[in-house]
């Protein structure tokens, strides 16, 4: 595609966004009325070490998107397909250690309400992004993607 403007998946938030704004909506519900999931201080540890795993996740899945020259952010035309580290067990690295920072900072500050609101932060993303992409890197790279998509799982 000769236009930059056209060549991106076209995705509806940043993915980030996509998970703070329930995240943050469930923190403050608990706020308002605490509703704990655990007793005692194992979720705070459970939830740091899901979120630090989490965090290694993006970090290396970026570190993969480097290495190739191609993109981080969905805003971008994509140059490369990135199938190394992270990205040999799941398409989606990135969003997968969103997730589990999400549930860690939940698990850490002891409230259900952020996962209630998980599921439709999934959904959001699968619909407003994920797919998008995948519609774009299919349209990009045809069979490429395409041989990827059947060997690599999109979450785990």
């Amino acid at each position: 595609m000769a236009d930059d403007a056209r060549d991106t998946a076209g995705v509806i938030a940043p993915p980030p966004l996509i998970f703070a704004i329930p995240l943050i909506a469930g923190l403050v519900a608990n706020w308002l009325r605490p509703l704990p999931i655990l007793t005692g201080s194992a979720g705070l540890w459970m939830g740091i070490a899901l979120a630090i795993a989490g965090l290694g996740l993006i970090v290396t899945g970026i570190v993969e998107f480097r290495h190739a020259n191609t993109a981080v952010v969905p805003f971008s035309p994509t140059t490369a397909i990135v199938s190394s580290g992270p990205f040999r067990f799941t398409r989606n690295p990135l969003y997968l250690g969103f997730v589990f920072i999400y549930i860690g900072v939940s698990l850490a500050a002891n409230t259900l309400w952020p996962l209630f609101l998980l599921p439709l932060a999934i959904f959001v993303l699968l619909g407003g992004v994920i797919k998008r992409e995948e519609r774009y890197l299919e349209r990009k790279f045809g069979t490429a993607y395409t041989d990827y998509k059947a060997r690599v799982r999109r979450w785990i």
